[in-house]
Formats: structure tokens, sequence, C-alpha cells
């Protein structure tokens, strides 16, 4: 019987230790998953208003993403707390002869960082020729002009397409042509029409891509590559604009817009 009850406490205290062992295993992963858990900066959106003191609304500009920007009030709205960047049909065109109007934010020259997390909760609207986008460029040209200071594409769509993409530009993906060593984008399946987390994990030695807390796509360092390879050891900035049209996404459908990108809130993390 001592035997028997030995035995019992032996198996129950391997078990127990198994337990605390697996369970202490399960904590240091989830702790590496949230390494960043200082919250640096954010915006919730709960004024009615642009926080100027964060944001600039986005001019236009000769880029494919940018012509059709504006900063005027029409391509901006907020609701229930969410701030709504909008693409719509230009209502006057006798001084401006665009025939889309888009609405973009960004943080230049008011608040960019270097590495860390960062989280947009949002919802997607769709229609042909739309591409909203949430992306981040370098802050300086301490590597150079673009492409040398870096892009970092957290979420790009395309018309009423069932994935985002998450891409990674640089001078070494778009002048070298060196974009299958690392792959330089990756896709992932969204919840289309509903609100949706796009995360960013930011580190000295990737880039990690998540959707709804799942990693979808990785961009590493590399070593004894070409420099440029790796320009994201330097402050950033954040952009979160609505598009219409271009090169990429193609002609838009005017009888399907309004358009609109629904922000949640932006919250980032060292």
């Amino acid at each position: 019987m001592k035997n028997l009850l030995h035995l019992f406490l032996t198996s129950a205290t391997i078990l127990l230790l198994t337990g605390l062992i697996s369970c202490r295993s399960s904590q240091t992963v989830s702790a590496t998953d949230s390494r960043f858990k200082n919250l640096i900066w954010s915006d919730e959106f709960s004024q009615p208003s642009l926080d100027t003191t964060k944001w600039t609304r986005i001019s236009a500009n000769q880029a494919d993403w940018g012509r059709h920007m504006t900063k005027e009030d029409k391509v901006f709205g907020w609701e229930n707390g969410i701030l709504i960047l909008k693409g719509i049909r230009n209502p006057d065109t006798s001084k401006d002869k665009r025939p889309f109007l888009t609405g973009g934010i960004y943080t230049k020259d008011k608040f960019s960082w270097t590495y860390g997390r960062i989280d947009i909760r949002a919802k997607l609207e769709e229609a042909q020729g739309a591409w909203p986008a949430f992306w981040m460029l370098g802050a300086n040209t301490v590597h150079g002009k673009y492409p040398r200071n870096g892009e970092i594409d957290i979420m790009e769509h395309l018309s009423f397409e069932d994935s985002i993409y998450q891409t990674v530009h640089s001078y070494y993906t778009l002048e070298l042509n060196e974009k299958k060593n690392p792959p330089h984008y990756g896709k992932a399946a969204i919840n289309r029409n509903e609100f949706n987390v796009f995360s960013l994990e930011w580190t000295p030695e990737f880039l990690a891509f998540k959707l709804n807390g799942k990693e979808t796509f990785r961009y590493p360092r590399l070593a004894g590559v070409d420099p440029s390879q790796w320009p994201f050891d330097q402050p950033f900035y954040l952009l979160l604009d609505q598009q219409l049209g271009g090169s990429w996404v193609g002609k838009v459908n005017a009888e399907q817009l309004p358009v609109n990108i629904y922000v949640d809130w932006v919250r980032i993390y060292q």
C-alpha cells in the first residue's frame, strides 16, 4: 500500500511539475509575443475633430496614391468615436478638375518612432478602384531619399479582394530588384466588411505583420547582403489614407462611391 501511495504521489508530483513547466513555457511564449507592453502613443478618435498635435491632413501629390488627396472637410468624418476617411466624387469640378477626392492623415513631423508594435483597428468598405492603406515611411534621409529610407505597408487592400497585402519596400527591393531574397510581401485573408486589427511588430531583427493577432508575414534582416536591405533602423512615421485609382488597383467605378475607411483606434507600444 505504501509503495502504491508513493507511486501515486510521485506520479502526481511529476504531472504537477509538468503542468507548471508547460504553463510557464506558455507564459513565456505569450510574453515574447507581447514584448511591447508600454503604450507610447495612441489616438482613440473619441472627439469629433482631428487632433492636430498628432496628425496632419495629407495634401495632393503626384504619386499614384496621392493624386486625389484633399484637406477639405468633405472627405473626413467622425461617428461614435470612429474616424472616417472617405473616397468621394468631386461635387464641384469648376475649380478643382479632379473627378474624385480622398482623405488621409499622417504623423509626419509630429510623431515618429523606432521599433515597437502598432495596432490599428479599422473597417474597410469596398469599391472598384478603392485602395485603402495603412503604411509607414522613413522620417529622415539618413540612408538617402526614397526608396533608400524605406517603406512599410502594414495593410493595403484592392477593390473587392478577399485578402490584404503586407509589403516592404526599399532600394534593395525596388532598385536592386531583390524582391525574392527574402520575399518582400505577403497576403492575408481579411474579414470583409468587418472591423479587423492590423498590426506590425518591428524589431532590429525582423518585421512581423499580423492580422487579428495572428502573424501572417515576416520580413527578416539578412547578414552579408547589400545594406539597403534593412533601412528599418531609424524613425518612421505613420500614414492612414483612402486612395482611389492608380496603375495597381485600376480604374474607379464612380457609381460605387462613396467608399470609406472607419478607424476605431491606433495604438503604438514599445
